[in-house]
C-alpha cells in the first residue's frame, strides 16, 4: 500500500457546496442568504449574544458578589449533641447512624459538627470533622478516624 492509495471511506467526505453559479445550480445569485438585510451581507454576521442593539441578557442580569463554588462538596452533617445519646464505645459511621434513625437521608460523606456536649467515648468514622467536634470527641475519651467517602 502506498500513500496515493490511501483515500477516505465512500460517503465520509462530502463535496463542498458550489454557490453563486446560476439559478439552475439551486444556490444561485444570493447563495441561499435571501434578499437583503444584515444576515445576507459578507462577513461573519453578529457576535454571539448580540440582540440587535437591545441591552443583551448578560448585561440585563445583576452581577452578584462572590462566585459560587461549581463542584461544591456536599456532606451529611450531624452534631455531637445527637451522638451523646449513643451507648459508650459504639462505632459511629454513616450507615450505622442511618440504621439507628439519627440520620434520615444520605446527602454525601459524613461530617461531624461540634454543636452541643458529649460525655460518651465513641469511635467515630467520618469524612470530615470540625475542630470543635474533634476536640469534644477526644476530650470524652473517644477517637476520630477519617474515613473515605462512602
Amino acid at each position: 500500500m502506498r500513500l496515493e492509495d490511501a483515500h477516505p471511506q465512500p460517503g465520509s467526505k462530502k463535496r463542498g457546496r458550489r454557490v453563486g453559479r446560476g439559478i439552475a445550480a439551486g444556490q444561485g445569485a444570493s447563495c441561499g442568504f435571501g434578499m437583503r438585510g444584515q444576515k445576507s451581507r459578507s462577513g461573519s454576521g453578529t457576535r454571539p449574544g448580540f440582540e440587535g442593539g437591545q441591552i443583551p441578557l448578560y448585561r440585563r442580569l445583576p452581577k452578584l458578589k462572590h462566585f459560587t463554588v461549581i463542584n461544591r462538596e456536599q456532606y451529611t452533617t450531624i452534631n455531637v449533641s445527637k451522638l451523646a445519646s449513643l451507648p459508650a464505645n459504639t462505632e459511629v459511621t454513616l450507615t450505622s447512624l442511618l440504621e439507628l434513625g439519627l440520620l434520615t437521608s444520605d446527602d454525601g460523606p459524613l461530617k461531624v459538627l461540634g454543636d452541643g456536649e458529649l460525655n460518651v467515648s465513641l469511635k467515630v468514622q467520618a469524612a470530615a470533622f470540625t475542630k470543635s467536634a474533634r476536640a469534644k470527641i477526644e476530650a470524652a475519651g473517644g477517637s476520630c478516624e477519617a474515613a473515605e467517602a462512602e
